[in-house]
């Protein structure tokens, strides 16, 4: 368990597949009420007037304010960062006096980190947790496809000068003469150049401070005519500076090693590139934190995924790669108890050549193999192989019928593929008239779904052709071991036609009987549509999505310190 407590208030945005752009403004010593009449409102109205603008949404705290534009779905993000930097730049002659100018970053779902990395240890403090992450962060960001990395917890190393107000008065200075001689102190610059010796020189003067000796050494004022130090009139400490934030570690009951005791920890998270495998570049992150053992971290400090998004798109992928297999051979076994095992060896056939085609439908669009396109894959093979079977068994009724007995099985083969030639066009593109109208939904959710009506058609399609040219060489080549088999088959002792017949003759005698199963399925049509009000079923475009993950929000009152902030969430 992974716990991050962060000082005050900030605002959040979620990812989203639509263009979204946070705009940041500054407005120091300004209260929240300015900040929104003076900044906020007026940027608001002048966004609007971008075309493509969806909603415009602002957030104003005391010195700062931030405005979330979101556009709608199918505008490009280029053009949109394009038409608010124009609108902003446009307009800067109305930033109010004491504002700064706008901040404008891109949000998008790349943003979000696939991975997450927890440091933590006993006897490890947050300050050098923090320094030994910093320095795996480094070795992260040179991996391939790694796009932004953040550091969360842990404290960062700071100069903490203590001013002593007596030696302060003592030597005539003020708090803001220490000030400036800090911004006069910490900088080097180029002074000039001399040549000597045929070789050029550069002179550099001044020098960063780079410890607590160089700061206490610093000249900050003169007195009876001499030098007055910064520390003759304060203390200066080198070391970690103060919590802004508190991120803990530890085990939960359900862990065997769960001690219940919770350690300082720092976690660092990894965002991929756009277009990147999530999985490829989530193991090499860890293949690179794990090869920097003994070197930047040591043996004996714990790192624990936390988040893995990568680990679990590809459990996910798997798991439909599997159902997929399971759905062609429960219909290939379905076609065995119906036709024969030799059939089904042909409807199996069928299948691979479509989906082999589809996924260069896939390919050729530009998607890519997630769980839409997957799900679009499994739903299409319900349908797909309903051609294979018309003509497989269309082809073996005219291979068993006694007219055909003697014939080249060719020319039979051809004569049952063509009879239902036009019912099997017929019922294809009556299949995909009502699947393809999917591909035209607008909104959040269409690019979301388009691959499963531009995928479902596509494959209906290509098993159309597999149908009229695999299906019937396949026959040719299974279906020659029941030549002579066929010669003394009689199809009307069959299993399947003696419980056909026992079931429909009733209803073809019986105009009550026929009346009574009309009545039967229109209750259980209605039925199963009562499901939907009712409640009895969920319904949702897509399922909820299952992670190992739990968050809890403790909402403290405004001014609760950070202390009592963390006291309280342990508590929990």
């Amino acid at each position: 368990m992974a716990m991050s407590i962060d000082a005050g208030e900030g605002p959040k945005s979620e990812p989203n597949v639509v263009p979204m752009i946070d705009i940041f403004v500054s407005m120091r010593g300004s209260s929240a009420q300015e900040v929104e009449q003076r900044v906020a409102i007026p940027m608001e109205k002048l966004l609007k007037e971008i075309p493509g603008v969806e909603y415009v949404y602002s957030t104003s705290m005391p010195g700062q304010a931030l405005v979330t534009v979101r556009y709608y779905v199918g505008v490009s993000e280029n053009d949109a960062v394009v038409r608010t930097y124009n609108k902003m730049y446009s307009n800067f002659d109305l930033i109010p006096p004491g504002a700064s100018r706008p901040l404008i970053k891109v949000r998008s779902i790349f943003d979000v980190p696939i991975l997450a990395m927890t440091f933590w240890g006993r006897g490890y403090s947050s300050h050098e947790l923090r320094q030994i992450v910093e320095e795996a962060n480094v070795a992260v960001k040179q991996v391939d496809n790694v796009s932004e990395t953040t550091i969360i917890g842990g404290t960062r190393r700071e100069l903490r000068v203590t001013l002593n107000p007596q030696r302060l008065a003592a030597y005539h200075l003020s708090p803001g003469a220490i000030a400036r001689a800090f911004q006069l102190s910490n900088q080097r610059s180029i002074s000039g150049s001399f040549a000597q010796e045929n070789r050029e020189f550069v002179v550099e003067t001044g020098r960063f401070i780079s410890d607590a000796g160089d700061a206490r050494n610093m000249v900050v004022g003169v007195f009876n005519g001499q030098p007055v130090y910064l520390g003759d009139v304060a203390d200066v400490a080198d070391g970690p500076g103060e919590h802004s934030n508190y991120v803990l570690f530890g085990y939960g009951g359900a862990v065997k090693k769960a001690s219940g005791d919770e350690y300082p920890a720092v976690t660092l998270a990894v965002a991929k590139r756009r277009g990147t495998n999530a999985s490829i570049v989530a193991k090499a992150v860890i293949d690179k934190v794990d090869s920097m053992r003994g070197v930047a971290i040591p043996d004996n400090l714990q790192v624990t995924v936390t988040r893995d998004y990568g680990e679990t798109a590809k459990q996910k992928s798997n798991d439909l790669l599997k159902h997929l297999l399971l759905a062609t051979l429960s219909v290939t076994l379905l076609v065995a108890l119906a036709l024969g095992w030799r059939e089904s060896g042909v409807v199996l056939v069928a299948v691979p050549g479509t989906l082999a085609l589809t996924l260069f439908i896939f390919y050729f669009h530009g998607y890519t193999l997630n769980r839409v396109t997957l799900f679009a894959l499994i739903f299409s093979i319900g349908i797909l192989v309903d051609d294979a079977i018309v003509v497989v068994e269309n082809i073996v009724r005219h291979f068993r019928l006694p007219q055909n007995q003697g014939r080249p099985w060719g020319e039979v083969a051809v004569e049952a593929v063509d009879e239902v030639g036009n019912p099997t066009i017929l019922a294809t593109f009556a299949v995909i008239a009502a699947i393809l109208p999917m591909a035209f939904v607008s909104g959040l959710m269409g690019p979301y779904m388009r691959p499963i009506p531009v995928g479902a058609s596509a494959a209906m399609l290509f098993s159309l052709a597999v149908a009229f040219v695999v299906s019937p060489w396949a026959a040719l080549r299974l279906l020659r071991g029941e030549k002579k088999a066929a010669e003394h088959i009689d199809e009307s002792q069959t299993w399947t036609r003696r419980v056909y017949r026992r079931v429909i003759t009733p209803l073809v005698e019986s105009a009550t009987r026929r009346w009574i199963f009309f009545a039967g399925v229109v209750v259980l049509l209605l039925a199963a549509c009562a499901m939907v009000p009712l409640k009895m079923v969920l319904v949702k475009m897509l399922p909820f999505d299952n992670k190992s993950e739990m968050q809890v929000v403790v909402d403290m009152p405004a001014g609760t310190p950070l202390e009592r902030t963390l006291a309280a969430e342990q508590a929990v």
